[in-house]
Parts: C-alpha cells; structure tokens; sequence
C-alpha cells in the first residue's frame, strides 16, 4: 500500500524570500523526487508579486470557492488566495506537497492537515528592511508596516521547522531540499 505524502506549509513574512527558496529547490530536487509544488489561485494579475501563480477574478475564485475547489482559501492585503483540492489527490498517491501558505491561516491548515509540517522562513529584520526596500513595490510605510508586522508575528506548532534564509539562498535552499527529501 503506498502512504500517503506529506504536507509541507511554508510561510513567512513577505521579502523574507519564499518565491525564491521555492524556486530553488524546484531547481535543486532530484528529478525523480515525489514532490510537487501546488500553485496559488490569486486574485491579483498573473505577472504581479514574482509569483508563479494562477490568477483569477474575484468573481472567478467566489465561484470556485462555493464549488469546494479549494482545500484552503484566505484573504490577505487585498487579495484572495487559495490552495486547489488537487493536492489533497496528489498526497493519496504518494507525493510530498509544498504549499506556499499564510501564517495566520496555519491553524486552520493544522485543523484540516493533522500531519502538515509548516515550515518557518525566518530572515535577519537587516535583511528584510533592505530586501523590501529593493523590491520597490511598497511605500516607505506600507515597509515598516510590514516591518512592525513580521516583528510581532509569532508562528506556534508542535512541527514546525524555522529555515532562516537571512545569508545566501543556497544555504537556506540546501535545507529545505534537505526537508523536503528527507535526507
């Protein structure tokens, strides 16, 4: 009998380089790794946010959503996100999932997934000042906004792995291949 895959939840605050950590161990995963990466449904356009994602109207996800096509959905900075109920196939046969998730929706995650294994990118305040600041997508408010918010938020659970991305991506990367393919 094949077991089931596990689910690996990974959040963050934003800047703190989950795109980039998830792209690299998409690069760096043994070809023949049952791992799969599930895309966010998100209602802002398809070439924002550096998000390989799939994008929807609002009108489009609300639809989806009172369809049950989402295992999870959350709002979150004016947007609506979801994680498709094909992951939950992908696990039954066999695959190790990796979702890109919010941190306040992890306790409704934990609910829905018992064996989830959330995993905590954690980067240096230095750091992801300057990362924010690079991007140049939000106003010098809307950073120390940001800023105030990954200093007050605080990730609790019995499984939760803390990957701290704050040096090259290629250590952080490492460890999440690591994770991911239990070596």
């Amino acid at each position: 009998m094949r077991s089931t895959g596990r689910l690996f939840y990974v959040m963050g605050p934003s800047g703190a380089g989950k795109d980039s950590l998830l792209a690299h161990a998409r690069s760096h995963l043994p070809a023949n790794a049952p791992v799969a990466f599930a895309h966010r449904y998100i209602t802002r356009a398809g070439n924002a946010g550096g998000e390989n994602h799939v994008a929807l109207s609002h009108a489009e996800f609300a639809v989806r959503a009172a369809h049950g096509c989402f295992c999870m959905a959350w709002d979150s900075h004016g947007h609506r996100y979801g994680i498709g109920i094909e992951v939950e196939s992908w696990r039954q046969s066999g695959l190790n999932v990796v979702v890109n998730g919010s941190r306040e929706w992890l306790p409704t995650a934990a609910e829905r997934f018992p064996d989830i294994i959330p995993v905590a990118v954690v980067v240096d305040s230095a750091v992801l000042r300057a990362r924010l600041e690079h991007r140049g997508r939000e106003s010098s408010a809307e950073i120390e906004e940001r800023l105030s918010r990954a200093a007050a938020f605080r990730v609790a659970h019995p499984a939760l792995v803390s990957i701290d991305n704050s040096g090259p991506l290629e250590h952080a990367g490492a460890a999440f291949v690591r994770l991911l393919t239990g070596a």
